[in-house]
């Protein structure tokens, strides 16, 4: 029997992709990340399936539910807000999977800066403006950052920054971040992205610290930072430009 890592996106139901949603009805075990994950995608799960929620579960109980229902011949759902690529905690899961025997499959999910960027209405790569997105965090007291990847070095490079589980540092990112991107740099927060109860905050990075104190955003949100945010001025896109067009035998 196998685990699928599901991506479950980034709150609405909608947004859970169609392997996903196939997967979840034909498992009748079903392992969710608490209140990240909406009840109404639960409902997807065929009748009578175990529903564990590992919200306050410790490593080794989340792994010895996925091990029993292997067990017992069972497939697993295994629900992750966002993507199972970005700070999912899949590796340490997958460790031990693999130490007993246990087969699994990842299966996408639509990650919260891209849900946070379509609720911005911005392309987070704009030609002349900004071609590179850095997606990141900053530390906490669960876990650093390894070196180099401190916010300060990450922001020599300039690019357009995602930071991923860092609104309750607002203050610490404007301070480092103002020497390389400048105080009045564009940045938005989206918090609870695709959810009803979504928030968007745009101002500039001076001004970061007391928005989200005023707003009391503190979690579950995407704060972007970078010119991209809103270009006075761009290039359009050769891709689609007449001049690329009019070219004999011009392909991608």
């Amino acid at each position: 029997m196998t685990v699928y890592f599901i991506g479950a996106g980034p709150g609405a139901p909608d947004l859970l992709t169609l392997r996903g949603a196939d997967l979840l009805a034909r498992c009748t075990v079903c392992l969710y990340a608490g209140s990240l994950v909406p009840q109404e995608m639960l409902d997807r799960c065929p009748p009578g399936a175990r529903l564990v929620d590992t919200a306050r579960m410790p490593l080794p109980d989340i792994v010895g539910e996925l091990v029993a229902a292997h067990a017992a011949g069972l497939d697993v759902a295994r629900l992750h807000s966002g993507d199972i690529s970005l700070y999912s905690a899949f590796t340490e899961q997958a460790g031990r999977l693999d130490a007993a025997g246990v087969p699994y499959e990842i299966v996408p999910g639509v990650p919260a800066f891209a849900a946070a960027a379509a609720s911005l209405r911005r392309e987070l790569t704009v030609p002349g403006v900004g071609q590179s997105l850095l997606v990141t965090r900053v530390s906490t007291l669960s876990t650093d950052m390894p070196p180099g990847e401190d916010l300060t070095s990450l922001a020599r490079t300039g690019v357009t920054l995602a930071l991923h589980l860092a609104a309750h540092r607002a203050q610490a990112i404007a301070d480092e971040l103002t020497p390389h991107y400048g105080a009045d740099c564009p940045v938005a927060v989206v918090a609870f992205a695709s959810r009803p109860d979504e928030r968007v905050v745009r101002c500039t990075l001076a001004d970061l610290p007391r928005r989200l104190a005023e707003e009391g955003i503190t979690k579950t949100a995407v704060i972007f930072v970078g010119k991209v945010l809103a270009p006075a001025e761009f290039e359009e896109s050769y891709l689609y430009s007449a001049r690329r067009l009019r070219v004999p035998g011009a392909s991608h």
